[in-house]
């Protein structure tokens, strides 16, 4: 997977920052470089301006535009925050997707329920299928000594300190990477929306789960502007600038704008147009909602007078345009 990645991204930056005809000697004599991919990459460079073959590459389905997201900024945290080193962006990431992958690998063994080593023959059936059976136990048994390994290797690097002579970086290069790789790693924001229910904020109305993408995507879109801005205004890296302010800058609020934005949005329409309750409509009306008898503490209130949660609300006027309460249908003046 990382792998896949990585290749992806040498295309990307040959073809950023090369000649065609350099780009062209290196794919040609790239034992990795496949026909098709060879065929399209010099097609759309044939065709397309630059700026048209990035977005179409991130728009690939077999592209991961977050690893792109992820070297661009933190090449910007090299040249604003240590920029005296060179290969801090390539350590750093290498020892964050380690971290991402024994995070995943740790959560996939506690949320895993069937510990059996045998596969059966059928969902009903007790018969135990011996090729499948012996395959999952080989891939059980290579992702654990994987994971062992992995973990052995990070304990002696930082141990021992070996390789990292020309690794220093500072402590906010490591707090602001670390952030910004959390809030783009798939691993880490697929379990933003449960960190937000354990807050249990109000006035996210029970949407938590179409809150996190548009929080993250602002929180990155923040980070990448804010040290996009004094490489500007020192006049340095225009190049390196000018992706950033494509990649992470236009296509992040262009994905945040039609994606995120619209889908949070349609679900909060439902039940926009009623307002929210006052503290003393709360205390009047006996602060529990009718739908599931839980207490309040923000409400929606209908034309009726009648008071719910917003996500009660909004899950009861998806089946029906009648107050949950009273039956009444719900227009107004």
């Amino acid at each position: 997977y990382y792998s896949s990645r990585c290749a992806m991204l040498h295309k990307l930056f040959f073809m950023l920052f090369y000649a065609p005809e350099t780009v062209l000697h290196v794919v040609l004599c790239s034992r990795n470089c496949s026909c098709c991919a060879m065929v399209q990459i010099l097609s759309f460079m044939l065709c397309y301006p630059p700026e048209t073959l990035l977005h179409v590459m991130l728009c690939s389905r077999n592209f991961s535009c977050w690893a792109l997201f992820q070297i661009l900024f933190f090449m910007l945290c090299d040249k604003v925050l240590v920029p005296d080193q060179r290969v801090t962006c390539l350590y750093s990431l290498m020892f964050y997707n380690v971290i991402a992958y024994c995070v995943s690998y740790i959560k996939e063994l506690i949320e895993k329920e069937n510990w059996s080593p045998y596969v059966p023959m059928t969902e009903h059936s007790n018969m135990k299928h011996l090729a499948m059976s012996a395959t999952k136990i080989v891939l059980e048994w290579t992702k654990a000594v994987t994971f062992i390994m992995t973990v052995v290797f990070m304990l002696l690097v930082f141990g021992l300190e070996q390789g990292l002579q020309h690794y220093s970086p500072t402590a906010a290069y490591t707090v602001l990477t670390w952030l910004y790789y959390m809030a783009t790693e798939r691993v880490f924001v697929d379990s933003f929306p449960n960190l937000l229910s354990v807050l249990q904020l109000d006035a996210l109305e029970s949407l938590e789960t179409l809150w996190s993408p548009v929080i993250l995507r602002v929180f990155t879109l923040t980070m990448s502007a804010l040290f996009v801005a004094p490489l500007a205004a020192m006049g340095q890296c225009y190049r390196l600038i000018g992706v950033v302010t494509y990649v992470n800058l236009h296509l992040g609020f262009k994905e945040l704008r039609l994606n995120a934005l619209k889908v949070l949005n349609a679900e909060r329409a439902v039940v926009g147009k009623y307002r929210y309750a006052t503290l003393e409509e709360l205390g009047e009306f006996d602060d529990v909602c009718a739908v599931c008898l839980s207490p309040m503490r923000l409400a929606r209130i209908t034309p009726c007078h009648h008071l719910f949660h917003g996500d009660c609300l909004r899950q009861c006027l998806k089946t029906s345009d009648n107050c949950p309460m009273c039956k009444r249908e719900l227009k107004f003046d």
